[in-house]
């Protein structure tokens, strides 16, 4: 239950990040000025909007990434556990069968066996 809050928060976060990031403007010297885009300089009167989105930009990655690693422990773990492999596992978790003890029996020693 809690690893799924954790990816739909982390889903949450990615996509309200990528918008944060598509919103603001480019500071220069990008590929915004390569095709133009240099000539046109803000006048300043946004400067707290833009001080606003570089400041959710740091504080939701630094929530993204603290709900990737928080989500880690939260991950479901598998019951069994591997021990090994398959071989090993048949070969520790085998019944041992007491087999029928044969009858000594001996061999009367001929001179045709000793030689």
């Amino acid at each position: 239950m809690t690893y799924t809050l954790f990816l739909v928060l982390i889903m949450i976060v990615a996509f309200l990040l990528i918008l944060i990031i598509m919103v603001q403007n480019p500071k220069g010297g990008g590929l915004s000025t390569s095709f133009g885009g240099g000539g046109t300089q803000s006048l300043g009167g946004v400067q707290n909007t833009t001080n606003f989105l570089d400041k959710s930009t740091w504080t939701l990655s630094i929530v993204l990434l603290a709900l990737i690693l928080l989500s880690n422990f939260a991950a479901p773990k598998p019951n069994a556990v591997d021990t090994g492999s398959e071989i090993e596992n048949t070969i520790q978790n085998r019944e041992v069968q007491d087999a029928p003890a044969q009858p000594l029996t001996s061999t009367p020693l001929t001179q045709d066996t000793v030689q």
